[in-house]
């Protein structure tokens, strides 16, 4: 029996629970995300920061929003399992035509942030806001299910003390719940305390950027965190490890490590 959309999109939303986070190893291509389903993980995530430069593009909506999800649609078609793509702010485009246009590539999730992707500026949290509810009501309007994570820059493009960007982000998070998210990703927040704060006043699943210094997932979920994501950190860790091996072929040595007798 095959799987239905509906059947993804349920099955992504359950997994994001507190204290048992979803793991994400974000990926680029179908190559990577193929490798992702055959490692056992239930759930396939695109990052905008690896697809892009796959593409051709520079992050930050530099790529067209028809290649971008074409992308999409090829990872979607290479893996069984559901898959959730960064779509960065929806390269622009009105709420009905991303969820029509993401629908059409049979990802069942995706993550929209809410700062300028060119100049990095937070976007007005109430206009956040409407988008996120229009990219709902689209879904709804279309009879598809759509798992939305709110990503919130706070930490990452905001200002003012340590204090005052917990306050805004938990200001943000709320007001993108309300509007019908079902995740929130208050990305570069890496403090333990400042993350079961943000766990315990949002009271709905939390994203956690996975990078170095950030706690290890076995405490993020002690911390009631729901997801876990990687980001472009893969890609580009594949990135430095290519380079050093062109760079040894490139001085006349061998770029694999020693044969064992």
């Amino acid at each position: 029996m095959s799987i239905t959309r509906a059947d993804k999109a349920a099955t992504l939303r359950a997994l994001h629970v507190p204290g048992d986070p979803l793991v994400l190893p974000n990926i680029w291509d179908a190559a990577s995300a193929r490798i992702v389903e055959s490692a056992g993980f239930p759930v396939v995530a695109t990052g905008s920061a690896a697809v892009a430069p796959v593409l051709g593009y520079a992050d930050g909506e530099g790529t067209p929003p028809g290649e971008m999800l074409a992308a999409v649609a090829r990872i979607a078609s290479a893996v069984g399992v559901p898959v959730t793509a960064d779509v960065e702010r929806g390269y622009g485009l009105p709420p009905g035509e991303l969820v029509e246009r993401l629908c059409a590539t049979e990802a069942v999730g995706c993550n929209i942030e809410d700062s300028d992707p060119v100049t990095g500026a937070m976007i007005d949290a109430g206009e956040q806001a409407d988008f996120l509810a229009g990219v709902r009501a689209a879904a709804i309007a279309a009879g598809s299910d759509l798992v939305v994570n709110a990503r919130v820059d706070s930490f990452l493009h905001g200002s003012g003390t340590p204090e005052e960007r917990l306050a805004d982000a938990i200001e943000r998070g709320r007001r993108y719940l309300s509007a019908g998210a079902d995740c929130v990703y208050p990305i570069f927040v890496s403090d333990p305390g400042t993350i079961r704060t943000l766990v315990e006043e949002l009271g709905a699943p939390v994203n956690v950027l996975f990078r170095p210094g950030v706690p290890s997932i076995a405490e993020l979920a002690e911390l009631g965190v729901a997801r876990v994501s990687f980001g472009h950190g893969l890609h580009t860790a594949t990135q430095d490890f290519t380079a050093r091996m062109v760079a040894a072929i490139k001085t006349g040595r061998s770029p694999y490590p020693p044969q064992e007798a």
